[in-house]
């Protein structure tokens, strides 16, 4: 009956033990390689919701242009007109300069309609000199 005991107590002192060396370094391996899929993918969703949100902030900025001119019977001289006439609560933050001081409004001397008084913005880019993931720079969109 004692050599039961004491072989129940040697087993559960090398179950007690831990993990050993090599089942370690598997699992490291296991995530290092799960990691090195995962953060691409990551990086490049990133990148996209930006995107996304630069086309939709150029999209909206570019209607209430137009729709500020048609309004005012002017053209915007500057993207702080479309603040300060309600059009905007504030200008939006470029996801790429992360400022929103870097736009870079696109002036023109056209009139949109013939009661327009004054020609101004008509246009406005992002002022990011980085390119996108489809290749083009985002100054360009």
């Amino acid at each position: 009956m004692l050599q039961l005991t004491e072989l129940n107590r040697r087993i559960r002192m090398r179950d007690e033990r831990g993990f050993t060396l090599v089942e370690l370094m598997v699992v490291i391996a296991i995530l290092t390689i799960l990691l090195a899929i995962a953060a691409p993918i990551y990086r490049t969703t990133i990148i996209h919701a930006r995107e996304a949100v630069l086309r939709d902030d150029l999209y909206q900025m570019r209607t209430l242009i137009g729709q500020y001119t048609l309004d005012k019977q002017t053209a915007p001289q500057t993207l702080q007109d479309l603040v300060t006439a309600g059009y905007l609560r504030q200008l939006p933050v470029d996801p790429f300069t992360r400022s929103s001081t870097t736009w870079v409004p696109v002036t023109d001397d056209s009139i949109m309609s013939l009661s327009q008084q004054q020609p101004g913005i008509v246009d406005v880019h992002s002022g990011s000199q980085q390119t996108s993931l489809e290749g083009t720079p985002y100054s360009s969109w």
